[in-house]
């Protein structure tokens, strides 16, 4: 995998931690504002779906765009890998749903995992997936009980930002400003090594899967 598609879809939203791994495996990423009404072509190649604070369901135009965009990809047999908003696509795309929550779940949050293992992560969402029936419950958090899943070897969708690394916070806090619930201050360096350990784990697995796929 020399080349990896990632979709973003805010200016503050970058890929963070995920530009770090790839840069360790001599990956090459190719950055698709969404947003800007960049995508790449449908196709079965593999690709990283970024956050964003949008409803997944509705949202502006650009996003049905995508939404398309990733239908079709789907059916080619694209792996992919989707965080918090690009997770409700994944899901709404393989027939699941997405709902308002009672209450946004933000800041440090602790996800457990079906082994039972337990990781402290980062969490800015207000709503919540109704799973698809062929998927797999991977993780989940006293607020949201879907924080991960997984359809296939090769279509994974996290509610939770591993991405985000204190350079990510930072960048979210000036531009969202008072709107933001993220730490602010100084950061927890050993939570976000945690996080980044998992995530370059995680993403190796589903990069060997999505390569043995194709």
């Amino acid at each position: 995998m020399p080349a990896l598609n990632l979709i973003q879809h805010h200016p503050a939203e970058g890929p963070g931690a995920i530009a770090e791994w790839a840069r360790a495996r001599g990956i090459t990423l190719n950055v698709f504002r969404a947003d800007l009404g960049q995508l790449p072509p449908v196709s079965a190649a593999p690709a990283i779906l970024l956050g964003g604070p949008y409803e997944s369901n509705a949202g502006p135009t650009w996003l049905e765009a995508e939404r398309q965009w990733l239908t079709g990809s789907l059916d080619q047999g694209a792996a992919v890998f989707a965080i918090c908003l690009g997770a409700q696509l994944l899901a709404l795309s393989l027939g699941g749903d997405v709902r308002r929550m009672s209450r946004p779940e933000t800041g440090w949050t602790t996800v457990t995992f079906a082994d039972g293992q337990t990781l402290k992560v980062l969490e800015w969402h207000e709503d919540a997936i109704d799973l698809p029936v062929d998927a797999q419950l991977l993780a989940s958090s006293d607020v949201c009980e879907q924080q991960m899943y997984r359809v296939g070897a090769t279509r994974v969708g996290l509610q939770f930002h591993p991405e985000w690394n204190a350079e990510s916070v930072a960048t979210l806090n000036e531009h969202f400003a008072e709107e933001s619930p993220l730490p602010r201050g100084p950061q927890d360096s050993a939570a976000y090594a945690a996080v980044f350990g998992w995530l370059q784990v995680t993403l190796d697995e589903w990069s060997a899967a999505s390569s043995a796929n194709r």
